[in-house]
């Protein structure tokens, strides 16, 4: 059986999308590929824009995209490093 994703890998899963795009990405989408409900989804996006990792751009056509900032490219590089060292140690 597959465990569940902890909250860091959702983190990452959901900066990890948005940098495979391009570095931008429509709300729909990015709920779709995160594999998350609509309320979860929500919560981390909440999260994520509040605490400086992605931000919000609305084109001249009014349409949402998000972007990462230098500190969700930051997340993705620390991010790594950790489950390196945890994989390293078999722990």
């Amino acid at each position: 059986m597959k465990r569940k994703r902890d909250r860091l890998e959702v983190i990452y899963d959901i900066l990890k999308i948005i940098r495979h795009y391009n570095n931008s990405i429509k709300p729909t989408p990015l709920l779709r590929y995160s594999n998350l409900s609509s309320q979860s989804f929500s919560e981390y996006l909440s999260e994520l824009l509040k605490k400086g990792f992605i931000k919000e751009i609305i084109d001249e056509n009014g349409r949402k995209f998000f972007t990462l900032t230098d500190k969700g490219f930051e997340y993705l590089e620390k991010y790594k490093l950790i489950i390196g060292f945890i994989n390293e140690f078999e722990l």
